[in-house]
């Protein structure tokens, strides 16, 4: 069964026919949205996580239909004319990326971290707890929380 559902991806509006079964990762793929990637598909390693209205969500268990009315955004609508997203740079900056499997999904937390938390003081803890959704095989995770803390310290983001 098939529902049209009318959302934005990255700025750009979309009115579609989507399977009432189909999750939002195959939805956004079929679209041509590649940096979410499937992990687990259970929603426990946060790969597929995107920002739904602003909150970052595992696109794998997030039904389509349930995207209907809202702004969905992804890691191919951070850069602005070629030029990476604060968080991307600092991500780079910081050396945040190994193989780059889960990158996507950890820029996207770490872009709804920090706009929720531009000007507050936050602890390393709060960071690790705030991209808790999120697992990284290579990276130890210091480099990412550092990347996250530039972009809070010098107010860059």
């Amino acid at each position: 069964m098939k529902q049209t559902i009318t959302c934005t991806i990255n700025g750009k509006a979309h009115t579609l026919p989507v399977d009432v079964r189909q999750s939002l990762l195959d939805m956004l793929r079929d679209l041509g949205v590649i940096s979410a990637k499937e992990g687990c598909g259970v929603g426990e390693c946060g790969a597929c996580t995107v920002l739904l209205n602003n909150v970052p969500v595992d696109s794998c268990i997030t039904l389509a239909v349930w995207a209907d009315g809202k702004d969905i955004r992804s890691v191919e609508g951070e850069s602005r004319d070629g030029k990476l997203s604060r968080v991307q740079e600092a991500y780079v900056d910081a050396g945040a990326v190994q193989c780059g499997f889960c990158t996507p999904g950890l820029i996207m937390t770490s872009t709804a971290f920090v706009e929720k938390h531009k000007g507050c003081k936050v602890s390393r803890e709060d960071i690790r707890r705030g991209h808790a959704g999120n697992l990284c095989r290579c990276t130890g995770y210091e480099t990412i929380i550092r990347a996250v803390e530039k972009c809070l310290d010098n107010d860059r983001c």
